[in-house]
């Protein structure tokens, strides 16, 4: 099962979700089509397993993140959380983007995607809430800030955007930091 889980990361990474076929995934596998049929029906589970593995780190990711405050100890958490969330990223790029090229909400792998982006936000939300000093309001705040990073952080693993990984987290997290405590400054920053 593994290696098949493993080929379909390759399939979806080479030729993306919709072209991939349980031809494909078998071949790169070097299996047959009836091993894979004793593991999954179609593509669709076979994505379901491993948006599930990509889940259960994104749902360890979410309670990792500590307090966010205006200061730069706040801006330092963001930026070493954002780095966590790139990394994460970055391993499982080719089942994000399966996922996201499959984001339908009655399947299996679009539920699972909304439910892992709402714990993602709704943690962000508490600490954005917790820190009782942002300016803007935490579960929107929180969804907004889901949004950029995820898509942010695909254009950054496809290519689409061209930058070192420390200017994307560095980007990110000032672009969030600013937006979420924009009225209070970072010590030794100068407002424009």
């Amino acid at each position: 099962m593994r290696r098949l889980l493993d080929a379909g990361t390759e399939v979806f990474s080479r030729r993306g979700y919709h072209s991939a076929r349980v031809d494909d995934i078998v071949k790169t596998a070097a299996t047959s089509h009836g091993t894979f049929y004793l593991y999954f029906s179609n593509k669709e589970e076979l994505l379901a397993a491993l948006a599930t593995e990509v889940a259960a780190e994104l749902a360890e990711l979410a309670e990792s993140l500590g307090p966010l405050t205006p200061d730069d100890d706040g801006y330092r958490e963001l930026r070493e959380w954002l780095g966590r969330f790139a990394d994460v990223h970055a391993r499982s790029a080719p089942i994000i983007g399966a996922w996201t090229e499959a984001e339908t909400g009655a399947s299996e792998a679009g539920r699972l995607g909304n439910d892992v982006l709402g714990r993602l936000a709704a943690s962000l939300s508490e600490r954005i809430r917790a820190s009782g000093e942002a300016d803007v309001p935490a579960g929107l705040a929180a969804l907004a800030i889901i949004a950029m990073v995820e898509r942010f952080l695909y254009y950054a693993s496809t290519g689409i955007v061209r930058a070192a990984r420390d200017d994307v987290l560095d980007t990110l997290a000032s672009a969030t930091h600013t937006g979420l405590f924009a009225s209070r400054p970072r010590a030794g920053v100068a407002r424009t």
